[in-house]
């Protein structure tokens, strides 16, 4: 189902500490409200067949024991779910989206407690408007439980985007001879600057300045060199 991407729906960007930029597909309405659907069949299936034999075996008092059942599943599903499936829910995986933090990070279970305990708030006024206002009223589709939590749900095929890069310049040697650390350096710069945002590459590049021509950008020439050290080693 998540090839289809509902209107509504919109990019969250992420900038990770290492400077690995994510661009995060949050799921509106449509893709939620068909996952909360199908949690609730879920849960109703199993509410139903609970309550057969604690209605036979439990006589006046399985009135209570089906609502103490029913309260803590309406809590412990979600948040089990989610904490044991990576952010998802069996709804939340049929349509093929996860609970995340706003940075990106796997969801914890006090974020996920707290978004779930808060469903009751968003329910209000029994029709869950004000779960509706909330998303339509926020850029990232967050109902309040979202909010107070800190969390998103996006798309689970979001990954990290590799960020547009210059055209690739022509090799060149190094200003210096190189130890053979330094030559590891530069080239795993060379091998992974495609997952960095372009302002965390300018500021790594710019930490090899003796290699460096002053009043240029730092990227392409030290990309340069990265080309110029893959070709000698491959001439060896």
């Amino acid at each position: 189902m998540n090839e289809s991407q509902p209107a509504l729906d919109t990019l969250h960007h992420v900038e990770t500490p290492e400077g690995v930029e994510l661009s995060l597909r949050v799921a509106g309405l449509p893709a939620r409200a068909l996952a909360f659907a199908a949690d609730i069949f879920v849960r109703s299936v199993f509410y139903t067949v609970a309550a057969i034999p604690i209605g036979i075996g439990f006589g006046a008092a399985a009135g209570g024991l089906i609502f103490m059942i029913f309260a803590l599943g309406e809590v412990i599903y979600p948040v089990a779910f989610e904490l044991l499936g990576d952010g998802q829910t069996l709804g939340k995986r049929m349509v093929g989206i996860r609970v995340v933090h706003a940075d990106g990070t796997r969801i914890r279970w006090g974020a996920s407690l707290l978004r779930n305990l808060l469903l009751f708030a968003d329910m209000l006024p029994g029709t869950y408007m004000f779960a509706l206002a909330s998303m339509l009223a926020s850029r990232g589709f967050r109902r309040l439980g979202d909010h107070a939590a800190g969390t998103l749900v996006i798309y689970t095929e979001a990954k990290a985007q590799p960020q547009p890069r210059t055209a690739a310049s022509d090799p060149a040697p190094p200003a210096l001879p190189l130890a053979l650390d330094e030559q590891a350096a530069v080239l795993a710069f060379g091998a992974r600057s495609a997952a960095f945002s372009a302002a965390r590459r300018e500021e790594l590049a710019a930490l090899a300045t003796p290699l460096l021509r002053a009043g240029a950008p730092a990227t392409p020439q030290l990309e340069a060199v990265a080309a110029h050290l893959r070709g000698a080693g491959r001439a060896r």
